[in-house]
Parts: C-alpha cells; structure tokens; sequence
C-alpha cells in the first residue's frame, strides 16, 4: 500500500475544507503572485498588447511539475484581462458534446481552462484545432448516410492548457497555442515569502527563521509550503501558543519525518528499496511501482522531478538509476 504523503504535489478531490483554504491562498494578481519572474514579464507585455489592441490574448500553455502554480497562474491572467473564468479538466471532458457545450456557452473574451490537458481523448482534440485556430466549431449531426457536417462560429475566447506531460501533447495541438511558457521550481526566498503571505492571510504568527526553515524543506513548490505550514500550526495550536518559531517548526517536521532536503518516509524508501534490492544497476519505473506500491504514473510525475532536481536519482535508456549523493544522504 502507498504511503500517504505530507508533500504531495497532487490535489485530492477529497481534500473537503482543505481545498477551499487552498483556494484562498491563491493569489489573483501579478502583485500577489511570487517568483516565476521571466513568466510573468512575458505575460504582462501580452496582455498589455491584447488590450490595447482591444483583442483577445493568443492561447496559453502552462507546463511544468504539479504543485508550482499553472491553475493559479490561469485564474491571474483572467483577472489581468478582466474576462471571466470558466475553468474544467481534460478528464471530465468525455466526448465531443461535452466540449461543443462548453465552447458555445462562452462570450467575447472568456477564459477557458483545461487542466491536464494531456489527457484530452483524441475526438475532443481534434475539436479544439478548429475552434482555438479559426474561432469555428465543426460538428457532426445525425448518424450514418444522414449525417452532416455544421460548422458554428464561436465568440473569440483564449485558452490556457495546463498539463505536466507535455510529450503527451499531441504536435497540432501544441502547435496552435501562441504563448507556451515552463513553470520552473521555486527559490527558498520566494518560497519564504509564500509561507509568510500564507501565515498572514491565515491569521498564524510565523518567525522568520520558522519560515526560513519550511522553505528549505517545501521541495521548492508552493502547494507542499502551504501544506507544511497547516501542518506545523496545527502542531503549534495544539503543543504550544499557535506561534510557530524555529524550535516548533522543527519538532512538527521532526513529528512528520520530513527531512532537512524535504524527503518523506516515501521518497526514502523507494531509494533504499533501489539501493538494496538493485545497487548501482538501472531500475524500471514498473519495477519501481511494484516494489513501492505507487502507480508508475505516481512516482514519474510526483516522485521523480524533484528527486532528479536534487540530484538523487537519473534516468537513462535502461531505468532510473540511484546516485552516490543519495546514497551519502541516507548513510548507505
């Protein structure tokens, strides 16, 4: 069985209250939004450029490791252009109906959002070329020997996709977005200053040398920061004042086996899993899944990237393989 993780990149629909903090935390302006500077200056000139032209922004694609900020990044630019939002997941998109629904309820100058927009079935897909190129939607009406073709024009919206798979993009539709920018990971700094904005917004008193000490260990990403930060005031309501300073913070990560690279009890045992059952041979992401008990899907999006950022692990043509600076890390 998995084990559950405190630094969990992905978003559980389950999440119930937590989701709705989640949501408050966002940041809904450029002003608001730390770190991602080259992103954001590129953006800014686009909008600006839209507006002045009093047109719409040319599509966007988001892509990058979850947790960095792409849904959040989509919902600042909405408000930049002052258009409404409607936001939804490739997954949830079943069939072409459902996306000739969506397309022909929005007006001049909406946002659409996709989210995971990898995994959009190739019949919706092929929906999209059209509409995001030429603002059409070409249906197909009836079945069989009766069936014809219809074509409807669509108001003039923009669309931001949002994956962590761009190989999985179909080439035609990474084609016809005109913006594609990476979300790349986060410095300590402004990962500190996400956990101080947080705190505020939260109503939680947070030394500066607490802060200091989560960003070090919030795997560079803004939704673990968060998340160890409801953690350790929990940890404070309950074991002291509610004020979060170094020696408290320290004890709640100690109580949460987060060390001081930001690893959890999972990424270290998959490493040492690596190390004992394989040594220095490559391991395959199936064999990597089955001695872990994640999906591989799990531990190539929400494992790897940050492991390989620090170092620990590489990929080459034959499988992951576990380097001298992990096994150092580990005592092995």
């Amino acid at each position: 069985m998995a084990i559950e993780r405190v630094v969990d990149t992905s978003v559980h629909e389950d999440d119930g209250e937590e989701q709705k903090v989640e949501l408050s935390l966002r940041p809904v302006s450029f002003d608001e939004y730390i770190g991602q500077r080259r992103m954001k200056a590129n953006l800014r000139l686009a909008i600006d450029a839209a507006k002045k032209r009093g047109d719409v922004m040319d599509h966007v694609l988001l892509y990058g490791p979850p947790g960095l900020g792409k849904t959040t990044m989509a919902g600042v630019i909405a408000h930049e252009m002052n258009a409404n939002f409607r936001a939804t997941s490739a997954p949830s998109i079943e069939k072409a109906g459902d996306l000739a629904s969506l397309l022909t309820n929005l007006a001049d100058g909406d946002i659409l959002f996709i989210d995971e927009i990898h995994r959009l079935r190739r019949a919706v897909e092929e929906i999209l070329y059209s509409a995001m190129e030429d603002y059409k939607l070409d249906i197909v009406i009836g079945k069989g020997p009766a069936s014809r073709s219809v074509k409807l024009d669509l108001p003039r919206f923009t669309l931001i996709g949002a994956t962590t798979q761009t190989g999985n993009l179909a080439g035609p539709l990474r084609a016809r977005f005109g913006h594609s920018f990476r979300l790349e990971y986060y410095s300590d700094k402004d990962i500190q200053k996400i956990i101080e904005r947080s705190a505020k917004i939260l109503g939680t008193q947070i030394e500066t040398a607490a802060a200091e000490l989560l960003a070090k260990r919030s795997r560079l990403t803004p939704r673990v920061a968060n998340r160890l930060l409801k953690r350790v005031r929990d940890y404070a309501d309950v074991n002291g004042d509610g004020i979060i300073d170094q020696a408290t913070a320290e004890r709640a990560l100690e109580m949460l086996e987060i060390d001081e690279l930001g690893l959890d009890p999972a990424d270290r045992n998959m490493l040492t899993l690596m190390i004992d059952k394989y040594g220095d041979r490559p391991v395959g992401l199936n064999t990597i899944s089955a001695l872990t008990g994640d999906e591989a899907s799990t531990i190539e999006n929400y494992y790897e990237p940050f492991l390989m950022q620090l170092g620990m692990i590489m990929r080459t043509p034959r499988g992951r393989v576990v380097t001298d600076l992990a096994k150092k890390h580990l005592g092995l």
